[in-house]
């Protein structure tokens, strides 16, 4: 198996260097040959190398400087649009106007992300996945064009890195794999798990600049707040019904 995948980390510094069309082609390639439902391949990836583009989606990134300082910028989109117009050319009715149908094209697009993640780092790219996509998709929708049918739900800035940072940290494997069937958490499980992400400097560092007692606290008080959950969840819900997917 390539190391590219035990070594890899999210880049948000890049290197004043383009990333050449013929690669970026060939990376992209990689990603349409992804697993997609029924091969429908219901998604579309946006592709903006434009600064002022660029400068137009920031904010919708909240202004996040790898937007604008990447070479390429990618959208997945989930999108049903070009797949009914083919239908409907030949005289069969699609009836993917409903929230499955969304899924179905989420999840081919987020599958394809991922693929080209993975294509573009063994050519010694970096990649940043930007999940503030869902967060403020009807924006994107305005500065992209995109029509019914079609759904942001994945963006990715790329270029050749400027720098390797340090490689973030994950959960043992235990915490996330469960044989034959789902094992629940004991308290003292959680512990052992989350012992040696809670011992980090860094976390303990959070802790401290949040004036917060638990890095859990940090989580749930802080970066991901239930009135924030709730109010993107209500945007981003109302952004799938106005582009055509009942719910």
């Amino acid at each position: 198996m390539n190391d590219t995948f035990f070594t890899r980390r999210s880049i948000r510094k890049y290197a004043g260097k383009e990333v050449d069309n013929g690669l970026l082609e060939r990376i992209l390639t990689a990603g349409t040959r992804s697993s997609t439902t029924g091969n429908m391949q219901v998604y579309s990836i946006i592709v903006t190398r434009d600064q002022e583009m660029k400068r137009r989606l920031a904010p919708a990134h909240f202004n996040q400087p790898m937007v604008t300082e990447a070479p390429v910028v990618l959208t997945f989109c989930a999108d049903f649009n070009r797949f009914n117009t083919w239908c409907r050319q030949r005289e069969a009715e699609p009836g993917y106007d409903n929230f499955l149908s969304f899924m179905t094209a989420a999840i081919d697009a987020l599958l394809v992300a991922q693929t080209v993640c993975n294509a573009a780092e063994e050519e010694g790219l970096g990649i940043c996945y930007l999940g503030t996509v869902t967060y403020n998709a009807d924006q994107i929708i305005d500065i992209l064009e995109l029509p019914k049918g079609v759904v942001p739900v994945a963006t990715v800035t790329l270029g050749w890195p400027a720098s390797v940072p340090e490689q973030p940290d994950r959960l043992p494997l235990e915490a996330v794999v469960h044989h034959e069937r789902y094992h629940d958490f004991s308290p003292e499980l959680i512990d052992d798990l989350y012992a040696a992400k809670e011992a980090r400097d860094d976390s303990r560092q959070f802790i401290a600049e949040n004036n917060k007692q638990t890095l859990a606290q940090v989580f749930t008080d802080v970066r991901y707040k239930k009135e924030d959950n709730e109010f993107f969840s209500s945007r981003f819900l109302k952004v799938i019904k106005n582009q055509g997917f009942s719910l």
